[in-house]
């Protein structure tokens, strides 16, 4: 009877031992990475304040953007949308697309939100002059016989550009486009390509 009880109590423990590290196992919280470094952190990349209405401060960005050779493809009195290319290598061709949204502040004044995705189009060979669909990434562009060959520009990437140094010149650009600017005031400096760098792999 006594190795009995001996092996019941021996049971019993072990089972609250197994519950009680069950318990705190499920207490902990794991902590996941943010998808692709997403943090929704407190930087200021993306926006400005300005002390001027929505509409003005829109367009001073659309002249910004004018003045650095982009074509503006949208206009409206709190919106602006814009495109430039880039041809980084012989193959490689790079679209960067500006949307800036403008919004009144209850304070008076105006929030400025800017982002750009850069779109890169390789130079691929087809059998055919149909387009072709990516999956992973969209629609095909630009399907068009380059030196009367079958060679077509194909989008091959898309990202939002997350360069700081780009918003701050962009920034610094609507600034200076701004009612009350001193004439003499220096244009910020150009920048010489894409604000991502591009890398590509030689098939």
């Amino acid at each position: 009877m006594s190795l009995i009880c001996l092996s019941c109590r021996t049971l019993s423990l072990a089972v609250i031992l197994a519950a009680s590290l069950s318990a705190c196992g499920s207490g902990r919280v794991k902590t996941e990475p943010a998808p692709l470094g997403e943090t929704f952190g407190a930087e200021d990349t993306y926006s400005r304040n300005y002390a001027v209405a929505p509409a003005i401060a829109c367009e001073a960005t659309r002249r910004a953007l004018l003045g650095q050779g982009y074509m503006i493809g949208k206009m409206a009195p709190e919106t602006v949308e814009a495109t430039k290319s880039f041809q980084p290598e012989s193959d490689v061709h790079t679209q960067l697309k500006v949307l800036a949204t403008c919004v009144p502040k209850s304070d008076g004044g105006s929030i400025v939100f800017i982002n750009a995705v850069q779109d890169r189009y390789a130079l691929k060979s087809q059998s055919s002059s149909a387009s072709v669909g990516v999956s992973m990434i969209g629609s095909v562009s630009l399907p068009v016989p380059i030196g009367g060959s079958n060679a077509n520009l194909v989008r091959v990437g898309s990202n939002t550009v997350q360069n700081q140094d780009f918003y701050r010149r962009l920034f610094d650009r609507v600034t200076f486009y701004l009612p009350g600017t001193p004439a003499n005031a220096p244009l910020p400096q150009e920048p010489e390509g894409p604000p991502d760098p591009v890398t590509t792999q030689k098939q």
